[in-house]
């Protein structure tokens, strides 16, 4: 019997499975901390056929190693990945200088998880550590209110309907006036940046883009609140913060139902979620509209304000989607003592057949600086009129948000 035992070939847990895995070394030290003796390597025609043996059903991983001499291949790794996921082999990509798109376009196909290369310490025990409990997590997370705190939260989104309207520099300082009231309930506030190719929530609060924002939008459908949070940093101890992501991504990079699994993520674990639209109308905007509780459209007194409102307009009544969320803030809005900018801003509003909720007057210089320098208006200059402004407007909502939870309580 001992000497069946010790002629018996060791079970092989994992694979590595690339074009050579010795041009990925640090992966081979840590396969074989981890595994041991283990684990084997293949190309990835030897994986297409292996998964087809009985041996496959053993497997717990395979360790997809690429780089960007792989993208010729692209087919064949993604008939790997489709079935290893279909035989239930859980799959991690070790990408090193792989493009963004073709890295989303794996994950898509079936891919658990990714993890740079080179390794980060211990980032391939964490990844596996992680695919390991995918499982149980997923199973929480499905169950009702176990994906969040059951806060159902107030979604606010804001969408700047002609460039330079001041969407993002007013939904960041909406986000932080709103965290400011709702930090003295115990409450709490996020901001979410979903305009991924030009998105400036992180440049107005100094906030750093990194790559865990891109792995979750990437995998939204294994999404738990723990992947949730860690993509998250926070400005000052009270506003949370999603950034864009690091690299320049197509808007439509994200399908509805991936949109939809973030807000409701973030209206379940806050008390208010500020989204910050991408001035593109895409395929999602509508989903975005739908989850918001009020949408609100910033806009200039101009002609191009004017003209841009009247297509958006036109294009949510050709698809029968109802405006009543819809509230329009007038940027840079005239002065008290400017009657004619005001005659002028209420003939747009009579033309347009729109109501402006709104008025926010001329921040100057102190706005720019303000955005420059990583702080919201009210860290860096408080009595600055567009703040005050803003700030009223923040507490208008708060208190009808407080009104509305009382009332159902």
């Amino acid at each position: 019997m001992a000497s069946d035992a010790a002629n018996t070939p060791p079970r092989i847990r994992a694979c590595t499975v690339s074009r050579n895995v010795q041009n990925f070394d640090l992966l081979i030290e840590d396969m074989e901390t981890i595994y041991k003796e283990d684990w084997g390597d293949l190309t990835f025609a030897e994986a297409v056929a292996f998964l087809d043996t009985e041996n496959a059903a053993e497997l717990e991983l395979l360790a997809i190693a690429l780089d960007d001499e792989d993208e010729g291949q692209f087919a064949l790794v993604r008939s790997v990945i489709e079935k290893a996921s279909a035989n239930g082999v859980r799959s991690l990509l070790i990408a090193e200088s792989l493009s963004p798109i073709l890295l989303h376009q794996l994950l898509r196909a079936g891919a658990d998880d990714f993890v740079p290369y080179p390794l980060p310490e211990n980032a391939l025990q964490d990844a596996i550590t992680r695919l390991h409990d995918q499982r149980r997590q997923n199973a929480a997370a499905s169950q009702p209110g176990t994906t969040g705190t059951g806060r159902n939260g107030n979604v606010f989104c804001v969408h700047a309907l002609s460039g330079g309207a001041g969407g993002t520099n007013f939904a960041v300082n909406l986000a932080w006036d709103l965290s400011v009231m709702a930090d003295a309930q115990d409450q709490k506030v996020c901001i979410i940046d979903l305009d991924f190719q030009s998105g400036s929530v992180a440049t107005y609060l100094d906030l750093a883009r990194t790559e865990k924002v891109y792995e979750l939008l990437s995998q939204t459908a294994s999404m738990d609140r723990d992947a949730f949070s860690s993509a998250l940093q926070t400005f000052n101890e009270k506003l949370s913060v999603l950034t864009a992501p690091s690299d320049m991504l197509p808007l439509d990079l994200l399908t509805p139902d991936d949109i939809e699994r973030v807000i409701t993520m973030a209206r379940d674990n806050f008390d208010f979620v500020i989204v910050d639209m991408p001035r593109t109308i895409v395929h999602w905007t509508e989903t975005a509209l739908d989850m918001s509780d009020l949408f609100f459209a910033m806009i200039e007194l101009d002609l191009r304000s004017a003209q841009n409102t009247l297509r958006m307009i036109r294009a949510l009544k050709a698809d029968s989607i109802s405006m009543d969320k819809h509230r329009f803030i007038l940027n840079r809005a005239p002065r008290f003592t400017d009657l004619g900018g005001k005659a002028r801003a209420k003939r747009m509003a009579e033309s347009l057949g729109i109501s402006i909720a709104a008025y926010l007057p001329d921040g100057g210089a102190q706005v720019r600086d303000a955005n420059d320098h990583g702080l919201p208006l009210a860290e860096y200059a408080p009595k600055n009129p567009a703040h005050k402004d803003i700030q009223k407007f923040a507490a208008a909502l708060f208190e009808t948000a407080q009104a509305t939870h009382l009332a159902a309580e």
